[in-house]
């Protein structure tokens, strides 16, 4: 916007093995999004929220799936740690869930650790800065998505990712025909615009498949029914970033 780049860095959920993690991935880059935009200047290098503690947390689901909504409740009550605090390692955590300090922030020390060990013995668990939202509220439908992007930022939305989709997106604005989208897969749609030849409007959408997939990591489908954009405009979900926490 206006020559700054608000965005936190495109990640790959499927490595180093795959994982199930897109609810986890398009909900925290687009809050991250909304701290790099709301509060300019307070950070030295762009936020980013760790997707790899609110798997461990099993904060709406795990590597299987999850529910992007309850990724923002946890926002809300309890604040997501800095991508710095645990490295994205695409499993579960051996706690199952638990959710203990290891599991949000920790540091680790020498010696590097032996193949097929798992050297917790030399972490523990640190104090870290936590990333709340004072408020989280669903989006649907384009001139709510459009005044949301405008007001406050990206939204996390939920599309069905097909194959075809997944295998041969490159460039452009995709148009696939699926008559009753079944949301399967949560992205973040991080603005809109209006191609210059053919006055088509489209969504700008950021995946989390590596910056090797589509345009960068990002994607563009077209304005209108859901049958046309794979229903990114069916279910979205919004929330306003804040370094405090709200009762």
């Amino acid at each position: 916007m206006n020559g700054t780049n608000y965005l936190s860095w495109t990640k790959n959920q499927h490595v180093p093995i795959y994982c199930g993690s897109c609810w986890a991935q398009g909900t925290t880059s687009s809050i991250a999004d909304r701290f790099n935009i709301h509060f300019p200047g307070v950070s030295y290098t762009p936020v980013g929220l760790s997707a790899q503690a609110v798997v461990n947390c099993h904060t709406g689901g795990d590597c299987s799936g999850g529910e992007p909504d309850s990724v923002y409740e946890w926002a809300f009550v309890h604040g997501i740690p800095h991508s710095s605090c645990e490295q994205y390692t695409a499993h579960n955590s051996p706690s199952n869930g638990d959710c203990g300090a290891m599991d949000q922030c920790k540091d680790c020390t020498w010696p590097p650790c032996p193949i097929g060990k798992t050297c917790q013995d030399k972490c523990w668990a640190t104090d870290y800065k936590k990333y709340y939202v004072s408020a989280y509220y669903g989006v649907r439908g384009a001139t709510q998505m459009m005044a949301e992007l405008n007001q406050n930022g990206p939204i996390s939305c939920g599309i069905e990712a097909s194959a075809p989709f997944e295998q041969n997106y490159n460039s452009g604005i995709w148009r696939q025909y699926i008559k009753d989208p079944e949301l399967n897969h949560e992205i973040a749609v991080v603005g809109y615009g209006t191609d210059s030849e053919t006055g088509e409007k489209y969504w700008i959408g950021r995946n989390s498949w590596g910056t090797f997939w589509g345009e960068f990591g990002f994607f563009k489908v077209p304005h209108g029914p859901a049958s046309i954009n794979m229903g990114i405009q069916t279910d979205c979900v919004a929330g306003m970033p804040d370094y405090e926490q709200h009762p």
